[in-house]
């Protein structure tokens, strides 16, 4: 469900129930003449439209304003719009102490924009990450007082992480690719594999007769076709099938991501 479309007892009912809420993060950037500057943020609002008719989810509305860099292309007459990681850190901090308060305790941030090594992590991922903890610790802190952590009652810790209801697996973080879901597929910056992939999920935002061949990056385009974009389409949305239906605490995500 749209989360702006909810009723409050529908609210009620998705945190009652442990429903996973998903964040499309992304960035608006230049991906060639022949793509939509809102790839990277279309690539998980598409997924998500399709598990949404599939499972009990509550999708945010998208956050396209992320830290795009001006690596492919100067912002002029591209369309890349980018907003440094120091500005979305506190704006990422009080979005997720306003879910925590609201009661949501499954959220999760899912993204595609500079994931080639999310566990370093890239200025836009980051800044959501380390917001996500601090949100994490402001909260606790607030509810349950200073020393929380080292009560008697976390004494169990160590032993019980990955199954007791650890708070740090309230917000997670997830590439929209992984090297284990997309082994074979073409992987690429508005080549052959992301121009694919648009076509399956918005046909619209590709124009294959734009495609040129003075940008590198861009040369595999014309390559691109709808039947590969379902094959990654469906690869996608098998592992992110998976990660959704983790409750937290019981199962940490294990994905180690690719480049986006």
């Amino acid at each position: 469900m749209r989360y702006e479309m909810m009723l409050p007892d529908q609210i009620r009912t998705a945190i009652d129930e442990g429903w996973p809420v998903a964040l499309p993060l992304g960035v608006i950037e230049y991906h060639g003449e022949h793509m939509a500057v809102g790839m990277d943020t279309l690539a998980v609002t598409g997924i998500l439209n399709i598990l949404e008719k599939e499972m009990d989810l509550v999708i945010l509305p998208p956050f396209y304003y992320g830290a795009a860099s001006y690596a492919v292309e100067p912002a002029e007459g591209s369309g890349t719009l980018h907003v440094d990681a120091e500005a979305l850190l506190p704006f990422a901090k009080a979005l997720f102490q306003g879910l925590l308060r609201i009661g949501f305790r499954n959220i999760h941030v899912i993204i595609h924009h500079q994931t080639e090594n999310f566990a370093a992590g890239m200025p836009t991922d980051l800044a959501f990450k380390l917001a996500a903890r601090q949100a994490i610790f402001a909260f606790l802190e607030k509810e349950r007082g200073e020393g929380w952590w080292g009560s008697e009652k976390m004494a169990d810790y160590y032993i019980h992480q990955s199954a007791a209801d650890d708070p740090f697996n309230w917000i997670k973080a997830h590439p929209l690719m992984t090297p284990e879901r997309m082994e074979g597929y073409p992987f690429d910056h508005a080549g052959q594999g992301e121009t694919s992939l648009l076509m399956a999920l918005f046909p619209e935002g590709v124009d294959l007769s734009k495609a040129a061949e003075d940008k590198w990056y861009a040369r595999s385009a014309s390559d691109a076709s709808v039947e590969l974009g379902i094959r990654g389409r469906e690869r996608i949305l098998a592992g992110l099938r998976r990660a959704l239906s983790r409750k937290p605490g019981v199962e940490p995500a294990i994905d180690s991501p690719r480049s986006g």
